[in-house]
């Protein structure tokens, strides 16, 4: 199984589940959705019967399978959900397909298991290349095959904005789509394809999303990166950038100097859209306002800006980076969200306390936000970013560098155990970072997020990858060819997956996390790291 249980006892005893098994009790609609493809039904004798223990955590659960049937004793909906996914598990892997009239052999269990983390993430850039809402709905699907929880959604970025407007609706017509996209390899002189790309989740969209999601105990994390990363939004509404003059939405990558004003018609207009976003979305918890590779060159040469930094007496653009954040942090406080950002923010000056730092440089930088009192989620860059070639082979499809292995994600240590007891408690999740510069399509997506998600999914509801992962992971591979997943195999890619030949090497990750790991100590280090 992966995730594997805290505790898993084989008993003597087995039991078969019929075809549309009957489910009863408490928690029903939990089960039903976990086992969709089973066709459950709801009534009062169960071969599924589900009851609440107010004693287990919201996601803890115990899942019993003998001669009389399953029992799922569960904290929450949740832990009933994941103990629903548990079952499945134990079913064989043709279970995974849709099929008419199967019953299914269950062997003899005991599990009982609560997740180590209550964040466990996977971020998905929708603004380098758009994803339509088939496939967000898709993938909601296999986090919560692998019980992860968080879906963060990079909507917005120099090379387009993703999001339906009704109060600034030139961010959806314009900035929405770029004429063409750079295809160069890293370092290398540009190149474009010619092709016009582009594509907008609508609020009706953002809203099926949030609900599908949480109908599968997965909340979607949504990211406006501010005040950077901003080509797009100046490609539709200049008069909200440093400069006021108008931007082209970016057709190469790497960073733009493009940098929205810190004035405060600035966080009017981002309420506005953060009040658009949540009134679709629902009930929100977390809003990701980045803060990274941000270029201040432009404010500190505005006379405008300089003046403003000067009427709120601070004496740096650093310090001004950082109250305009936290700005933005009070107004989604006042909405019921907590801001998460990446470390940038916090290098760079005082967060409200409840903001959330995601330490992609490194988890030193990690250890010093929780210090500091900050919850935190790792998300450093080795091992999980996802962008990265899996092997330094040409055969591999084009990546930003190499490598990240199946093997260095399920050895990663979220709450390292020489960081002190008030440390460690501050680290709430993990989440791995899938990029798409290099990522145009859904089967390169699959290719590159799994099974190193699947890695990811032991080590944030473990804690750490737990014995025989590799031999588990081996029969996991089964049940994603039932469900589809383009996966990359452990032997490499096959013919069809190899796409455009990386270049091995272009970007070495070990000294990459050197470079942005020194970066972390200067208060000033916004600029763009890679």
């Amino acid at each position: 199984m992966i995730p594997r249980p805290e505790l898993l006892r084989d008993l003597s005893s087995s039991f078969e589940l019929t075809p549309s098994p009957t489910v009863s009790g408490d928690f029903i609609a939990s089960v039903r959705a976990a086992l969709a493809g089973l066709d459950p039904l709801p009534g009062d004798n169960g071969e599924i019967d589900v009851r609440r223990d107010p004693a287990l955590s919201e996601e803890a659960y115990r899942l019993t399978v003998g001669s009389r049937g399953v029992e799922i004793v569960a904290g929450g909906p949740a832990g009933a959900f994941y103990a629903a996914q548990s079952l499945r598990q134990l079913l064989p892997p043709a279970s995974y397909r849709f099929s008419s009239g199967a019953a299914w052999p269950v062997r003899g269990v005991r599990i009982e298991d609560a997740p180590r983390f209550a964040w466990r993430g996977l971020h998905f850039d929708v603004a380098r290349h758009f994803f339509p809402k088939r496939e967000v709905l898709r993938l909601i699907d296999l986090m919560a095959v692998h019980k992860l929880n968080r879906l963060h959604l990079h909507l917005a970025d120099d090379q387009g904005w993703r999001v339906e407007s009704r109060a600034y609706p030139l961010l959806h017509e314009v900035a929405s789509h770029r004429p063409r996209t750079a295809i160069n390899h890293h370092r290398e002189p540009d190149a474009y394809d010619e092709v016009p790309h582009g594509g907008y989740y609508t609020l009706d969209d953002l809203a099926e999303m949030a609900a599908y999601a949480r109908s599968r105990h997965v909340t979607i994390v949504p990211e406006i990166d501010v005040p950077g990363h901003a080509s797009a939004i100046l490609a539709a509404y200049p008069e909200f950038g440093a400069t006021g003059e108008r931007h082209d939405v970016l057709d190469r990558w790497g960073i733009s100097p493009a940098i929205l004003s810190p004035l405060p018609k600035t966080v009017e207009f981002l309420t506005t859209i953060f009040d658009e976003l949540l009134g679709a979305l629902g009930e929100t918890p977390y809003v990701h306002i980045g803060g990274d590779e941000v270029v201040l060159d432009r404010w500190a040469a505005s006379p405008e800006i300089t003046a403003y930094r000067e009427s709120l007496g601070l004496g740096s653009v650093a310090e001004l980076q950082a109250h305009f954040l936290r700005r933005l942090a009070d107004v989604l406080a006042e909405r019921g969200a907590r801001a998460v950002v990446w470390d940038e923010a916090f290098v760079s000056g005082e967060l409200r306390k409840d903001t959330i730092v995601m330490p992609w440089r490194g988890m030193n930088v990690g250890r010093r936000a929780a210090a500091a009192g900050h919850d935190v989620v790792a998300t450093p860059v080795f091992p999980l970013y996802f962008d990265y070639a899996e092997a330094g082979s040409p055969d591999e499809p084009m990546a930003i560098g190499d490598a990240i292995t199946v093997a260095d994600v399920a050895a990663f240590e979220p709450a390292p155990a020489d960081w002190s007891e008030e440390e460690r408690a501050r680290v709430i999740g993990v989440q791995a970072q899938l990029w798409t510069e290099r990522v145009p399509d859904p089967r390169t997506a699959d290719y590159r997020m799994w099974p190193r998600a699947c890695a990811l999914a032991e080590v944030a509801w473990a804690g750490r990858a737990r014995d025989d992962f590799d031999g588990r992971l081996a029969g996991h591979l089964a049940r994603l060819d039932a469900l589809g997943v383009e996966y990359r195999p452990a032997a490499g890619p096959r013919p069809w997956q190899r796409r455009r030949p990386h270049r091995p090497s272009a970007v070495r990750v070990t000294e990459v996390m050197a470079r942005i790991d020194a970066m972390t100590h200067d208060a000033a280090s916004t600029r763009p790291s890679i």
